[in-house]
């Protein structure tokens, strides 16, 4: 690993022409081959910006590097695989940090553009999910994806207080609410981990939701309100990762 900034800034340079340019000529690894140690070169990217701590956007600094590429070369073709390429060794980084394979499928769903953004939310997920409220949250996520997934019309997104009838609907919509304005200036900040277990109180008004609560209600109104209830709840959660990827 480089020491000093002057070595960082020149590893990160070496290596992203390196990847985008032997991408963009068709010479990308296929299986166990890579006679250009790309996967080595992709995987120091990765230490060097989340073991050095830099806040950096991979896919800005991929764009940045294909634009010093002739353009006869087709650099700015390759970015979006370069950038997959890349992200893509997190997986083995993770498990040889024994880091489970789903929280990285968890907050990959995701797409941080960010590797230590995303190395802050795989940790903050796997902490999480040592709590006992995980289980149950997870759970109630991959209902609210599998609900969300039927819905064959435009998913309704605001809550309307006044079709809310039943009280386990009411409560729950009262702590979202609260919690949302506790939990994403967090998440903004980075705090992923302050942020879940602010959300970890969630756990009693959604298993009381789900338990008296009947989602698709006859009332065309009241139904679409209850899926927006559900759908605002499931995109507080994504704002970290997708929880419904998360293994018993």
């Amino acid at each position: 690993m480089p020491a000093t900034a002057t070595g960082q800034n020149l590893a990160l340079a070496d290596r992203l022409d390196t990847l985008l340019g032997i991408f963009a000529i068709g010479q990308a690894p296929s299986g166990a081959k890579d006679p250009f140690a790309l996967r080595r070169a992709a995987l120091g990217v990765l230490r060097i910006l989340i073991e050095g701590e830099l806040d950096l956007n991979l896919l800005t600094l991929l764009e940045h590097a294909a634009s010093q590429f002739e353009p006869t070369v087709r650099a700015g073709s390759a970015v979006e695989a370069v950038f997959d390429f890349i992200v893509e060794r997190l997986r083995g980084y993770y498990l040889d940090q024994q880091v489970r394979s789903d929280t990285f499928e968890a907050v990959l769903e995701c797409r941080p553009h960010r590797p230590l953004d995303f190395d802050r939310r795989a940790r903050a997920v796997g902490a999480f999910r040592d709590r006992p409220e995980a289980a149950s949250l997870a759970a109630a996520n991959k209902r609210i994806r599998n609900i969300l997934r039927k819905v064959d019309t435009v998913l309704p997104f605001e809550v309307r207080p006044d079709l809310l009838t039943e009280a386990a609907e009411q409560a729950l919509a009262g702590r979202l609410v609260e919690l949302s304005s506790e939990a994403i200036p967090l998440m903004e900040a980075g705090l992923y981990g302050d942020a879940l277990n602010r959300l970890a109180s969630l756990r009693e008004p959604v298993d009381a939701f789900f338990d008296q609560v009947l989602v698709m209600a006859e009332d065309p109104a009241v139904r679409d309100n209850r899926i927006a209830l559900l759908n605002e709840l499931g995109s507080l959660f994504l704002r970290v990762a997708d929880f419904s990827r998360l293994q018993d």
